[in-house]
């Protein structure tokens, strides 16, 4: 009767272990989808000065809900609206793809074709605090601060 009773309680207490663990890895990765999905804005890219980056309201809107792992985003960088599809991994690495724009011609649009050719490069991500920053394999950065912080 004691060998059996030990035993309902090791499979009961196993289940509960295992439950916990899950409910954390899913508050972690929740964790990480609220800090991702805002609105952020371009602060420090290349040579542009973070003046002239903030004058052409340079952002990256990433709040559209994740679907099978994948954001729609869309970006602003002074004339068109662009669009993209990114992946976050949980171990930093990020994808992005499926890049596209609008077709206005604007007077100066050489931020808005810089950023276009080293987005999708992009290979690694960091978000802290009220900051993300995309790095690829070159060592360029690109840096964002939360719209609704600054």
């Amino acid at each position: 009767m004691k060998t059996i009773l030990v035993s309902i309680l090791s499979v009961l207490f196993s289940g509960i272990l295992l439950n916990c663990s899950t409910v954390n890895g899913n508050a972690s990765r929740s964790n990480q989808d609220a800090q991702l999905h805002r609105e952020w804005m371009l602060i420090a890219y290349g040579d542009y000065s973070k003046s002239d980056l903030i004058s052409k309201d340079a952002k990256i809107n990433l709040t559209e809900k994740a679907e099978n792992g994948e954001i729609r985003g869309t970006a602003f960088m002074g004339c068109n609206g662009m669009f993209f599809t990114s992946e976050f991994k949980s171990d930093g690495n990020v994808k992005i793809s499926e890049i596209g724009s609008t077709l206005k011609a604007c007077q100066d649009m050489k931020l808005e074709m810089d950023f276009g050719k080293e987005f999708k490069n992009m290979t690694k991500y960091s978000v802290k605090g009220h900051s993300l920053t995309f790095t690829d394999d070159q060592g360029h950065k690109m840096e964002f601060v939360a719209a609704d912080w600054d």
